[in-house]
């Protein structure tokens, strides 16, 4: 059942009908606007530098919200506000004449307006447009949030983000800060050599990467497919295929939990380069994000949460097993899985099922040391249990040439040699089916076709992968990845008792 109607939505309402028998559409098509309204303010600026006594511009044609109103007996002052900026309005009734000021008075707050005046500066200093025609242009039915205290309610927020850009023009910035750090990491990879490629977002195996997906059905095929999880198997294949230096920014889907810096679907970074290794991964991630920061910043350093992060580079690198060892005041390479198990046991930490050596030591790393890591670090090393698709180390089996830049305490990148022996590969897969048979949570299915790519050739291969919602977040210091996303995902509200 819909919700009932306020009396503010019932009065615009019949405003709307009485427009309508006076023969006004309230919903127009079309307006021809001549500038901005950012614009106006420059062309007004421009005129003021010509040096006039009473300088003034040639006629526009401004279009916007009505976002603020006053009436002052047969003169009315507004605020019309488009996506450049805001600028105030003044209405006169001798002006006008009788009819049009009318309707102007009659506007609502969040009622789309054409205008078409003079940009002049009032007495009080106010660069204001002398309305001299006026076209309603869309009637909104439903009130903005309070004028005053914007829209503080967070759910209400995400799920009706439009709201929020209306009451909250800080919101705006947030997003206008993420398109600009997309456009700078494409010119960078562009810059380098990299061609931008898209993916299939429907895949019959969810891979490259360890986590639940989301399923659907494909009627035609009659087959189960998956959303990705990550962008990865397929980029390795154009490496394959004789593409030299790929990436793509796509979404991904992991059908996990919500917190405040993981969402079910986000944005991914991930691009691959032939020839070179995590050395090379290394460099080029360091150099992307500190040219990000300060594409973005206009500085290499930037607050978040409270905290001053410097982007400076070199960026601090760590050994995962030294930092685990220092934790524990033990060597982790000396230690079996039973000894593992005891300090994780002594230090009140859940086990997850069917974890090995590696996992033991991940999961050591992550409760003890991961949230310690505030300015930028590359952890390198992860064992080969949780990296199933990276190079071993040829000097310790146990781990592999990967790393991951945690900043923040959070996992912003995450790269490695990409392993190209497919006998290995095959290996790997058909451990990561016996860990799920024996009840790990996370595996990686098997994967044939990925196998038989392989097969063909794969040249020696570095691979990144990047948390866009991340970055994003941290350049604009907000706590949670759900601030940096338009439309998260809330629980649908349901109608009734």
């Amino acid at each position: 059942m819909a919700a009932e109607r306020t009396d503010q939505e019932i009065n615009r309402r019949r405003k709307l009908e009485l427009l309508r028998a006076q023969g006004i559409e309230p919903y127009q098509s079309r307006f021809d606007r001549t500038h901005t309204i950012a614009q106006a303010l420059e062309l007004f600026a421009e005129a003021e530098r010509q040096g006039a006594a009473e300088p003034r511009t040639e006629r526009v044609a401004l279009a916007g919200r009505i976002v603020r109103s006053r009436v002052m007996g047969k003169a009315t002052f507004a605020d019309l506000q488009d996506g450049s900026g805001r600028i105030q309005l003044l209405a006169r009734s001798d002006r006008l004449g009788a009819e049009a000021y009318a309707r102007f008075t009659d506007l609502d707050l969040g009622d789309f307006l054409g205008v078409r005046g003079t940009v002049f500066r009032t007495r009080r200093g106010e660069i204001t447009l002398e309305v001299e025609e006026l076209e309603l242009l869309a009637k909104a039915l439903r009130p903005l949030p309070e004028k005053w205290h914007g829209l503080q309610d967070v759910e209400l927020r995400y799920r009706q983000r439009y709201l929020d850009l209306i009451a909250n023009p800080e919101v705006k910035e947030v997003f206008l800060t993420r398109s600009r750090l997309i456009q700078a990491i494409r010119r960078f990879l562009d810059e380098r050599g990299f061609v931008e490629v898209e993916t299939p977002v429907l895949q019959a195996i969810p891979g490259g990467g360890l986590a639940r997906p989301f399923r659907t059905h494909h009627n035609a095929l009659d087959q189960d497919l998956y959303l990705r999880i990550a962008l990865e198997l397929h980029l390795k294949r154009l490496i394959v295929g004789g593409f030299d230096r790929v990436y793509e920014i796509g979404h991904v889907f992991r059908n996990e939990g919500v917190d405040r810096v993981h969402s079910p679907e986000y944005t991914m970074l991930e691009l691959y380069q032939a020839y070179t290794d995590w050395r090379g991964m290394l460099e080029l991630t360091e150099a992307l994000v500190a040219h990000a920061v300060e594409r973005v910043q206009d500085a290499a350093s930037l607050t978040y949460q409270g905290e001053t992060i410097d982007f400076q580079r070199p960026f601090k690198r760590l050994e995962i097993h030294e930092a685990v060892s220092q934790a524990i005041g033990e060597d982790v390479l000396q230690l079996d899985e039973q000894r593992l198990r005891q300090i994780l046991q002594q230090r009140g930490i859940a086990e997850k099922p069917g974890l090995g050596w590696g996992g033991l030591v991940t999961e050591l790393f992550e409760e003890l040391c991961q949230d310690q890591l505030v300015q930028p670090t590359f952890v390198l090393g992860h064992p080969v249990e949780v990296s199933p698709l990276a190079r071993r180390r040829p000097d310790e089996p146990r781990l592999t040439d990967r790393f991951e830049l945690i900043v923040a305490g959070t996992e912003l990148a995450n790269a490695f040699s990409e392993l190209n022996d497919p006998i290995d590969q095959r290996e790997r897969f058909e451990q990561q089916v016996r860990a799920g048979a024996a009840g790990v949570g996370e595996t990686h299915p098997m994967d044939e076709d990925f196998v038989t790519a392989l097969e063909h050739g794969f040249p020696p291969t570095g691979g990144m992968g990047l948390g866009i919602d991340r970055l994003v977040a941290l350049l604009t210091d907000q706590p949670s990845i759900r601030d940096v996303i338009l439309f998260p995902q809330v629980r649908t509200r349901h109608a009734g008792p």
